[in-house]
């Protein structure tokens, strides 16, 4: 069995697990560890566990629980981080650099220091990192982070009178939107719903879901609901305390609670009877028709053949009926000399074409006329 602590660095800062081997401690220790970034000091968060080695094989070992000698040593790291951090504005300000310096961290060994800072896009900073590790001499890392982180590292108080929660109690960052202010009715005024950062506050993740799970048992708004009394549409919807207010068809304003409501605000479909026919005197009421039998297969068959044997008849004598030719009078057919030959008959010729009229006073063959010799 192995003793696993939980460890962070700074206040409201990750966790990191470690194995503290024989060391006895307890919540509230300080230890010396080794980390990727080199030796800190860290403070349990939480009281040791017993847990199998195999599962924790890798975690590292605890160096030692931290002396007098080691917190004095963590003290004058603080005094060399404040002297970083204002020598290292100033010759921001000398270079005139875009760019805002936010912290200042030493390792416990004094091995490396990380200067936390916050810019627009990205900047070109190697002639400051040479005055610093000139000034210093140690090595010198210079890390971009955002908004968010800067107020986590620099703290401060928020609108709501107490101390901001990622600077406090808030170890990460979630993702927050517009619609969690929406669910919850509140004014999108961004002085109101935004942080010191400048984003929306982390708080309005809090009581997202139970919002989200009340709203389920209310009506939306818009909706036409009915009561005992009344009927109206839905106007606003307070989930804390659970009024509803309702606005009358006759733009009257009440407030009911979400027991009052018995349904949706629909008329209700109410059964028509069947109206019975006007009689007029000494008229009886006509019985409904009786359904005829169906006819059985014989009897089409013997039909078809009735009626297919009567057209045939009507065929028949319609063929056998002599022609009867009424006698014309003899009129004589003038057939031109040239179809007579052929026998054709006569076609009916133009003597011009479509759309050009026949000259005035012409010949038939459209010549100019030969003038007249006096009488």
């Amino acid at each position: 069995m192995s003793h696993i602590v939980t460890i962070q660095f700074t206040k409201a800062g990750k966790m990191y697990d470690f194995d503290a081997g024989t060391i006895e401690l307890a919540k509230g220790d300080h230890v010396v560890v080794e980390t990727e970034r080199g030796v800190g000091v860290g403070q349990l968060v939480k009281p040791p566990e017993e847990k199998e080695a195999g599962a924790n094989a890798a975690l590292t070992l605890i160096k030692r629980k931290a002396t007098a000698e080691d917190m004095a040593t963590v003290e004058r790291i603080s005094q060399k981080e404040q002297e970083a951090y204002r020598f290292c504005v100033n010759r921001i300000i000398e270079r005139t650099m875009p760019m805002k310096l936010v912290k200042v961290e030493y390792q416990f060994d004094s091995s490396k220091a990380v200067f936390f800072f916050t810019a627009d896009g990205r900047v070109d900073f190697r002639d400051l990192v040479k005055d610093l590790a000139h000034s210093f001499h140690t090595r010198i890392e210079m890390r971009q982070i955002g908004v968010r982180d800067e107020a986590k590292m620099t703290g401060g108080i928020g609108i709501c009178g107490r101390e901001l929660c990622c600077s406090s109690f808030l170890r990460e960052f979630q993702p927050v939107s517009v619609k969690m202010a929406k669910e919850q009715n509140l004014a999108l005024n961004p002085n109101k719903i935004s942080g010191q950062c400048g984003r929306l506050l982390c708080c309005l993740d809090y009581e997202y879901e139970t919002y989200c799970c009340l709203r389920k048992n209310f009506p939306k708004s818009g909706k036409r609901v009915r009561t005992v009394n009344a009927v109206g549409v839905v106007d606003k919807v307070n989930i804390l305390t659970g009024n509803i207010t309702l606005k009358l068809d006759d733009n009257k304003i009440i407030v009911i609670k979400r027991d009052e409501i018995v349904g949706d605000g629909t008329p209700l479909a109410t059964p028509t009877a069947a109206v019975p026919p006007v009689l007029s005197p000494g008229q009886t009421p006509q019985r409904a028709r009786e359904r005829k039998p169906e006819r059985r297969p014989e009897q089409r068959r013997k039909q078809e053949k009735t009626s297919l044997e009567s057209y045939t008849l009507a065929e028949s004598a319609e063929k056998n009926t002599p022609v009867q030719v009424t006698p014309q009078e003899n009129k004589p057919a003038v057939v031109s000399t040239e179809n007579a030959k052929t026998g054709q008959p006569r076609k009916k010729s133009r003597s011009r074409k479509h759309g050009h009229r026949k000259p005035s006073g012409g010949t038939p063959d459209g010549g100019t006329p030969t003038p007249s010799t006096g009488a």
